[in-house]
């Protein structure tokens, strides 16, 4: 599958940009928010080397900046 957004080699890179992301919109808005983040990361852990990545949403340009094109491996294709 062909994603749209931000690729980090680290989890911590991923876990940060999250947190930007939540920081920037202010969330959580109160300690017994449901909602605790803005968007969330994903582990590619299909593809080789493996990664973590958030999917491209225009609301989160302004923080991460601009996203790039990569390959996600989500199944083994069957034979």
């Amino acid at each position: 599958m062909i994603v749209i957004g931000y690729k980090y080699e680290l989890e911590s890179d991923a876990i940060q940009a999250r947190k930007d992301c939540a920081d920037y919109y202010g969330l959580p808005k109160s300690p017994d928010d449901v909602t605790k983040y803005w968007v969330d990361y994903s582990f590619a852990e299909l593809n080789d080397p493996q990664f973590w990545y958030i999917i491209y949403d225009k609301s989160i340009s302004s923080i991460l900046g601009k996203p790039i094109e990569f390959e996600v491996i989500i199944g083994i294709p069957q034979i």
